[in-house]
């Protein structure tokens, strides 16, 4: 990953509109000139503990303690290091960044990767022009009529298509500057007897973007039954790697972060007939069996995953597949993980639905998702032998294996009701199947995920008496430089936190160190802390300061005490702090 310097760093901060950015994952309402607050977006809750500075762009939550910058933010939701989160802030900004002095072979290796893209990107526009201008791709744009597809849509994915001709991208290629050395390094030529020609040729183009958008590769689908493969996709080259990426993940990145849900297609115009047909959140795993980076790069962009797959044999085993995947994935993710299945009728993909019966045919049936559990529960008794006592057993062993590990809930009753009804059987005797200490394993090992993401350790007086009063440092940074003294503070990280602030209290913000991840989560619950004390004055921040200094005296005399030292001295100045307060509280 480049380095960027520190002046790029805050250039691509302040561009960056927080409000807006936070809104994505979560409701936020104004609750002062300072603060916005809402639910926090990385763990469950009904009462709004979540709170943002818009202008030092910090946020905090007082429920689950996460906290931090807008860098931090983006690291959180989306699942990436700084440098990602930095460029993809600086994407969504339009900032261009500066690069640190590189070593030489680092240099040279972006810039290798840069021309890739660079000619990639070039082709993509190539193809598109071709599919809409040329009378060569008049049978394409048939094709894409036939599934419903407007061109609208098809531009905003940059659909296109490749010509017939053996060598028209590579010479075109040759003529921008590009070696033949960089077209096979981008995947979009082959090497034969006679030199090297167009890897594809007379077929549908579908561009492989990264979550920034930059074109990495393509995938094609022949339009003659005679050319085969059906689907071609790009080697794994330099640039592409199948196994990482999921076909529209840049242009469902919105959707997903507002709906609070991405959905899980196969096919490429499965994905783009969704998005036409208004669920914005769609993306592809491009035909092949979901692998642990495409999962983890699923549970990034929202919390939930609706599976939207064919309801035929091939397609629920590989929904069974994904749903392991996602589940691999979302172990110790921010992000809570939950998987539905979004019932298709049989022998239809959603182009077939959107096609034949409309946007709202489909948008229906994303609102009847189901959870993953009821879809193995009804796949186990329409796939098992209900006709015999020893098959109905079978079944019930299966179905068995579904709900026992289910906590006590509506759902859980409802398969067990479901599963007698289907197998014939009383509701008592399933539930007796299923064991008295059923879903108690589960709830244990929930109740200790939900415990490590949700709780988190209280405060004692003390320390909540030194955040208050750093938090008023901050809403008043003229009256404090000369009241942060570290005597009065009681741990590392308190006494660390307030040297800090002693050289940034105009702008907490500006130089949070990012390999000192505790730090930053304090002095951004501080920030926002200070933006919720509007009705506060220089006299609370005076008041707080000698409350701690007052603690500190007493600590003072009863380690004299202890040690059999005079206290006469350090009396007399608790009497002065006293008389302070006395008068500050009059």
């Amino acid at each position: 990953m480049a380095r960027y310097t520190d002046d790029s760093r805050d250039r691509v901060r302040d561009a960056v509109d927080f409000v807006e950015l936070v809104s994505a994952r979560t409701e936020l309402r104004k609750s002062g000139q300072r603060r916005y607050e809402g639910r926090c977006p990385f763990h469950e809750e009904r009462t709004p503990s979540f709170g943002i500075d818009p202008v030092e762009k910090l946020y905090h939550c007082f429920g689950c303690g996460a906290g931090g910058d807008v860098f931090k933010f983006v690291m959180e939701t989306e699942s990436v290091g700084f440098g990602d989160a930095l460029e993809l802030l600086a994407d969504r900004s339009g900032v261009q960044m500066e690069r640190v002095e590189e070593d030489p072979r680092a240099a040279e290796r972006r810039a290798q990767r840069e021309r890739l893209y660079a000619v990639l990107e070039r082709t993509a526009a190539y193809y598109v022009r071709l599919l809409w201008e040329s009378p060569e791709a008049a049978h394409a744009r048939e094709y894409l009529a036939a599934r419903g597809l407007d061109e609208a849509v098809c531009r905003q994915f940059r659909v296109g298509y490749s010509p017939t001709a053996w060598d028209r991208v590579a010479a075109a290629s040759r003529k921008a500057g590009f070696s033949d050395r960089e077209l096979l390094a981008a995947g979009l030529v082959q090497r034969g007897p006679r030199g090297v020609f167009d890897r594809f040729r007379g077929r549908l183009m579908f561009p492989l973007a990264d979550r920034r958008g930059r074109v990495l590769g393509f995938g094609a689908r022949a339009l003659a039954e005679s050319d085969q493969p059906k689907y071609l996709n790009s080697s794994e080259n330099e640039a592409y790697s199948k196994g990482e990426h999921l076909f529209a993940v840049d242009v469902a990145r919105p959707g997903a972060a507002k709906s609070g849900h991405v959905v899980l297609a196969e096919g490429y115009t499965d994905v783009i007939a969704l998005h036409q047909a208004g669920v914005t959140s769609a993306v592809g795993s491009m035909g092949t069996a979901l692998t642990d980076r495409q999962a983890g790069l699923l549970v990034s962009l929202a919390p939930s995953v609706l599976l939207c797959m064919d309801a035929d044999r091939a397609g629920q085993a590989a929904m069974v597949k994904a749903e392991a995947a996602i589940r691999r994935a979302a172990s110790g993710h921010a992000q809570a993980e939950t998987v539905r299945v979004v019932p298709l009728p049989a022998g239809a993909d959603p182009a077939d639905i959107v096609a034949r019966d409309g946007a709202d045919a489909v948008r229906e049936l994303i609102g009847r998702a189901v959870p993953f559990a009821r879809f193995q529960v009804e796949r186990a008794l329409a796939g098992g032998d209900t006709g015999s006592a020893e098959g109905r057993d079978r079944t019930l062993e299966e179905v068995k294996g579904v709900i026992r590990p289910l906590p006590p809930s509506v759902l859980r009753e409802e398969l067990v009701r479901l599963a007698a009804s289907r197998l014939g059987l009383s509701e008592g005797l399933v539930a007796a199947a299923l064991g008295d200490g059923s879903g108690g394993a589960a709830r244990a090992g929930a109740g200790a995920a939900n415990g490590s993401t949700v709780a988190h350790q209280t405060l004692d007086r003390r320390a909540e008496a030194e955040r208050s009063f750093l938090a008023l440092c901050v809403a008043f940074p003229e009256s404090a430089r000369d009241r942060i003294d570290d005597r009065l503070f009681s741990t590392v990280l308190i006494r660390r936190t307030a040297d800090y602030l002693r050289e940034h209290l105009e702008a907490p913000a500006a130089s949070l160190p990012h390999d000192d991840p505790e730090l930053a989560a304090l002095v951004a619950e501080l920030v926002v802390r200070a933006g919720a004390a509007e009705g506060a004055s220089p006299t609370e921040l005076d008041r707080a300061a000698l409350h701690l200094e007052l603690g500190a005296i007493d600590r003072r005399i009863a380690e004299a005490k202890f040690e059999g030292q005079p206290v006469s001295e350090l009396a007399i100045e608790r009497q002065r702090v006293l008389a302070e307060l006395r008068r500050l509280t009059i």
